[in-house]
């Protein structure tokens, strides 16, 4: 599958669902909030919500790094950076149009990116991971979250849990050591995934 054809699969996926997407999941927050506690962040860090939709982390990133550190939203669909500025998520970080595969940021940037929902949306799993480590210094953090487990998302979706799934512990271990990432810690409850990787090196 070439990034194109990605690309335009995550727009047709992620255009018409954009007016609403918080109004469809409005219990969210305090989820959100809990999982950028978890990053370690300090004030005055700077963090990238990669894949960040509406900005719905960007309130939490920010309550972690204060007024003085660096809040990013990266997004590739437009509808969606529309509906973050909308919603008033601009005035908690800066909103960039960008891929997380080719990221405007020099290497070590950040101490830290957060992705929610991200991991299967992307084109090239490995080489994305790689990329966001590339932006991170040595002993930063990833954090992948969903706000509801894999087998309670199977269940919405109507599909039955898969050890191919790449949220899968041993798959994303792999996935992520490949990429530069150590995994530290693993959680797959019924109200929220989260994995919290450290950047090698």
């Amino acid at each position: 599958m070439t990034d194109d054809h990605t690309h335009t699969h995550v727009l047709d996926f992620f255009t018409p669902r954009a007016a609403d997407w918080d109004s469809r999941f409005p219990d969210d927050g305090p989820a959100y909030a809990a999982a950028a506690g978890l990053l370690g962040l300090r004030p005055g860090d700077a963090v990238l919500d990669a894949g960040c939709g509406t900005g719905r982390a960007l309130p939490a990133l920010r309550a972690v790094v204060g007024p003085e550190g660096t809040v990013l939203g990266a997004d590739l669909t437009p509808a969606m950076l529309e509906a973050a500025t909308r919603a008033g998520r601009g005035a908690e970080g800066t909103l960039l149009r960008a891929d997380v595969a080719r990221l405007p940021l020099r290497d070590g940037a950040l101490d830290a990116v957060f992705g929610a929902g991200l991991i299967s949306h992307l084109a090239r799993p490995e080489a994305d991971m790689a990329e966001l480590a590339r932006v991170v210094r040595p002993g930063g953090v990833l954090a992948l979250f969903h706000p509801i487990g894999r087998a309670a998302l199977a269940a919405r979706q109507g599909r039955a849990i898969s050890d191919d799934d790449l949220r899968a512990e041993p798959r994303l271990r792999e996935l992520l050591a490949g990429a530069g990432w150590r995994l530290e810690s693993y959680a797959d409850e019924d109200d929220r995934f989260l994995a919290r990787a450290v950047k090698q090196g």
